[in-house]
């Protein structure tokens, strides 16, 4: 349940109202749109909502009371009709440019790390990816270097000036992928781990929620959820391909969902064509089709030399295939409106350092 205030409501009478719901042993969130405030009602049943609809619109500082919210209100459109944008220090991820991270499915060494990052710096690429904590479908595959990973993707940092991205498997790990990482990207395969859900929502840091492998829109949206009822809005949801009946690719990309998420949600959306081509040569078509449709950026695997990866190198993109990508990109988002974003800027003493 939502209810609407006049933009110049004081702070008093939003004070009064907020009150007026945790006396019934409810939670809220407080937003703004451009002509209104807006009070969410978290964790109300149907039987609880009757009563403090009535109250709330017995308020004279409420303008209007919307009881058919959707389960998922703090990231429905409704809250924010003009959409949100996620800063990543000097990257906005929702705005009018088009923002790529880019980089190997794992870190795998020091000098690898160091290498995608140039790479993918240099075809101008805002964010830096890679798993220090890499949950693999076998028990046997690579699992990723841990607490090490981190350290050599902050390093990455501070040779490149990318920002980090890198995936967190376990509420416990939280605090220590915060310390090191920029986004915190929550896995398909964790989509509806709902502790770490939460741990992540009691975090600052932006996150990334990417779609589980059979998860509907709605359930992405309950999760994202999750998060920002813990505390944190800074949310981007990642379309990567949903399981289907279909073989010849690794999954089937639901490029309609990127439409449908941006007509319910405020929050923005990216697409990762690596997951869900499962072979290089179809990345930079899907690429291309999410922007598209509408996606606010992409989530791309590059490696150096695929043929050598420890995990995910036949979705890898080799650098000139992804140079090549990062150059079409300008002519579709120029189509749609949109514009790449602008390489970043190298640290001014070119060192490399831990950050």
């Amino acid at each position: 349940m939502i209810a609407v205030l006049s933009p110049d409501c004081p702070l008093r009478d939003k004070a009064e109202i907020v009150r007026l719901v945790e006396a019934h042993g409810l939670r809220v969130q407080v937003s703004e749109t451009g002509d209104a405030s807006l009070v969410a009602v978290i964790g109300a049943g149907p039987d609880e909502l009757a009563p403090i609809a009535d109250a709330l619109r017995a308020h004279p500082a409420v303008r209007e009371v919307r009881t058919e919210a959707p389960p998922y209100a703090l990231v429905s459109r409704e809250r924010r009709p003009e959409g949100s944008r996620v800063r990543v220090d000097g990257t906005t991820i929702g705005g009018q440019e088009i923002v790529v991270m880019a980089g190997p499915c794992a870190v795998e060494s020091r000098e690898g790390i160091l290498e995608a990052a140039r790479v993918v710096a240099d075809a101008g690429a805002r964010l830096l990816r890679g798993g220090a904590f890499k949950p693999r479908t076998s028990p046997y595959s690579f699992q990723g270097l841990g607490e090490r990973g981190l350290e050599l993707l902050a390093e990455a940092r501070a040779a490149t000036g990318l920002r980090v991205v890198t995936e967190v498997v376990t509420p416990e790990d939280v605090p220590l992928v915060a310390e090191h990482a920029d986004v915190l990207q929550v896995g398909s395969r964790n989509m509806q781990n709902f502790r770490l859900l939460s741990a992540v929502g009691e975090q600052p840091r932006p996150v990334l929620l990417k779609r589980g492998l059979m998860a509907t829109i709605e359930e992405l949206l309950l999760a994202a959820e999750y998060v920002v009822s813990s505390g944190n809005p800074r949310v981007v949801l990642c379309e990567r391909g949903i399981r289907t009946f279909e073989t010849a690719t690794r999954n089937t990309l639901d490029l309609a969902a990127v439409p449908v998420l941006r007509e319910r949600t405020h929050l923005p959306v990216i697409v990762d064509p690596s997951h869900a081509a499962g072979r290089r040569e179809l990345v930079p078509a899907l690429a291309l089709a999410g922007i598209a449709a509408g996606a606010d950026g992409l989530l791309v695997e590059v490696h150096p030399r695929p043929e050598e990866a420890m995990s995910d190198g036949r979705q890898s993109l080799t650098p000139d295939a992804f140079a090549g990508l990062m150059k079409a990109i300008g002519s579709v988002a120029r189509a749609v409106g949109r514009v790449p974003a602008p390489p970043v800027r190298p640290p001014a003493t070119g060192t490399v350092g831990t950050a």
